[in-house]
């Protein structure tokens, strides 16, 4: 670096000489915020602390709102006034049936319409809307209508699980808590998720898929200030599951045997089957979705006319009305005989597709186990039935089906994974389902943009993260794309000679804010542009009285995003960088116009063929008296 005295002549560089007063701006008082960073430690004490009385909250929630399904089945389809479990498969009211699913779907329309739209759907989407562009913050009365209107809907028979309202309600419940609590949105979106995920563990008892869910649904991160009140908020979940619905694994199982490699290569196969079929399921839904659209009424009604196609379906299949976590348990057993399973595998899609499509209160997780679990189990039939060497095991088919339908139609890779183990408690399913939702990812990467998850909310402009990365600018040091031969100003010009040297460098100087440094190249503070121009102050004024109040520096191995914080909190667009030794000694000046650059070379250096990143500038002049003098043919 080179620094410059604009002396003009040798009857001025007397009188520019000037000595620096004692009173210059003390840099000190503007270092790096390295040491100024919020108490992290003590937030995430006390984030912990409130979503694990959140989940608690939200555990009895869930409880309720079992305990309100039931009752409400009880009422629907037989009659009675209990709470205690029941399934509508055994009702006895024939024709009747179909019935019912319109009568809760009436309420349900009537609810969103004078209640809360915001009740519609399966309640995944909606949440992550809300992460995304509106500072996490859901409507408090979520917290209510959503287990009541889906208590409503899979109580009359809708093709539901309980799993997707207590998720939504979760994570109303997290965010309200979230906007009572003077914290920050990104705070906020932690507890909302913490509420979500804690529902969830709280239904099936799997707390580390619930953790992984927030990570790839939700969070849109992966830092030990979200992951820790998640974890324990999930893991509060899943105790009070073993409290209040017992230890039992929810989709109990005989063992499995362990996967030949013959085996494992047919399951790779069968699960890129399962994300061509998790791919249509997805595309389905949303086709079935646009066709409410083009109807002539209002939406309020569309759930009424979806659940007509819930009650007939359900006439002639009842396993297909309600919950069905039994039947996922036959079908993981292998209990399910063949007619059941087409059933499950194609009559459940029909009566799902168009209870979800039109708009009624529901969730997808329930339904795609379900519809994956026989999907699996078919196709294993069909290829032991086809090639009697495959080696492969129906029970094993069946729980890959439905950790690769779930992997393929969510792009929840790992939660599908570990939800699959956690539910079953079978360890020999793990490498079978790693290899089928592998492969079933794969496929559905291709042949879907987004997801059944996104597709909605990206329908109306809102694009989820495609990718988790750690934030570009705290990867970059200052020292890697500094401009270490930047103009610096000596303090012992007056205003005229900087002013003249201005204007004849005024292209290749143009800056709004200059570094002012000794001889020695001290960090002495910084001159905005607009001063030295400002004509309240006369040409014989030394440099020293224009000083900012401030001069903020940054070290050289400081990251590139506390430059960008330094430079937005005093509004300036460049910024010194020093030497870590106490001597402030100036090593290369950074602007906002390198910050740009490096962000966007290493945004983009994955997808172009280049040479490796190298940002340092070289021929800029600093101007310090005894290193390099600017004369006027140097200008």
């Amino acid at each position: 670096m080179y620094l410059l005295s604009l002396s003009m002549s040798k009857e001025s560089s007397s009188a520019s000489a000037i000595p620096i007063t004692p009173n210059l701006p003390q840099v000190d008082d503007t270092a790096a915020l390295e040491n100024s960073q919020p108490p992290i430690n003590s937030r995430v004490f006390f984030l912990s602390l409130q979503a694990v009385v959140n989940a608690v909250i939200i555990g009895i929630i869930a409880w309720v709102l079992i305990k309100l399904i039931n009752l409400i089945t009880n009422i629907s389809f037989y009659g009675t006034f209990s709470a205690e479990e029941a399934s509508p498969t055994g009702h006895q009211l024939g024709i009747f049936v179909i019935v019912v699913p319109v009568i809760g779907a009436l309420i349900i329309g009537i609810m969103a319409r004078f209640g809360s739209p915001a009740i519609r759907g399966h309640g995944i989407p909606e949440a992550m809307e809300q992460v995304l562009l509106n500072q996490s913050k859901i409507k408090p009365i979520i917290t209510f209508l959503k287990p009541i209107s889906s208590a409503i809907s899979i109580g009359t028979g809708g093709p539901f699980g309980a799993e997707g309202p207590i998720i939504a309600t979760g994570g109303a419940f997290g965010s309200f808590t979230g906007q009572v609590m003077k914290i920050s949105p990104s705070e906020r979106k932690i507890m909302l998720a913490a509420g979500a995920c804690a529902g969830m563990a709280t239904i099936f008892g799997t707390p580390l898929a619930a953790v992984l869910l927030a990570i790839e649904l939700l969070l849109f991160e992966f830092s030990p200030r979200s992951i820790i009140p998640v974890a324990l908020a999930c893991v509060t979940g899943a105790a009070l599951h073993f409290v209040l619905f017992g230890t039992e694994p929810v989709f109990a199982m005989a063992a499995i045997p362990e996967p030949t490699a013959m085996a494992v290569a047919v399951y790779v196969i069968m699960g890129a089957a399962m994300g061509v079929l998790a791919s249509l399921v997805s595309k389905s839904i949303y086709l079935i979705e646009d066709l409410f659209e083009h109807l002539p009424i209002h939406w309020m009604w569309w759930p009424a006319i979806g659940a007509v196609v819930v009650g007939v379906v359900g006439y002639f299949a009842p396993s297909t009305l309600g919950v069905g976590y039994e039947n996922i348990s036959a079908v993981l057993s292998g209990e399910a005989t063949i007619r059941m399973l087409l059933v499950l595998c194609f009559l459940k899609f029909v009566s799902w597709a168009f209870s979800l499509g039109s708009g009624t209160s529901g969730g997808t997780l329930a339904p795609l186990l379900t519809i994956g679990g026989a999907s699996g189990a078919l196709l294993g039939l069909m290829i032991l039935n086809l090639f009697p060497g495959a080696d492969i095991n129906i029970a094993t088919a069946a729980l890959i089906g439905m950790a690769a339908m779930f992997a393929g139609a969510s792009r929840a890779f790992l939660t599908s994974i570990v939800f699959a183990l956690e539910t079953t408690m079978e360890p020999h399913g793990l490498l079978p389902v790693v290899a089928a939702c592998t492969a079933a990812y794969f496929v559905s990467f291709f042949l879907m943009k987004g997801s059944i998850m996104t597709e909605k909310i990206n329908r109306r402009g809102v694009h989820t993260p495609d990718s988790f990365e750690p934030d570009i600018l705290q990867r970059i040091t200052a020292s890697e794309v500094m401009n270490t031969d930047a103009d610096i100003i000596s303090p012992h010009n007056s205003i005229k000679e900087l002013r003249e040297w201005l204007k004849r460098t005024a292209a290749e100087t143009m800056s709004p804010e200059y570094v002012v440094a000794d001889d020695t190249g001290k960090l002495v503070g910084m001159v905005r542009r607009e001063a030295i121009f400002d004509k309240s102050f006369g040409d014989d004024i030394p440099l020293t009285q224009l000083l900012t109040e401030k001069a903020p520096y940054i070290f050289e191995d400081n990251r590139l995003s506390l430059a960008a914080d330094l430079m937005h909190r005093y509004q300036i667009s460049v910024l010194p960088v020093v030497v870590r030794d106490g001597s402030k000694i100036v090593s290369g000046v950074l602007t906002h116009k390198d910050i740009f650059t490096a962000y966007s070379q290493r945004r983009n250096e994955e997808h172009i063929h280049a040479r490796a990143l190298s940002l340092r500038r070289s021929g800029i002049r600093l101007i310090v008296r005894g290193r390099r003098l600017l004369d006027d043919k140097s200008q």
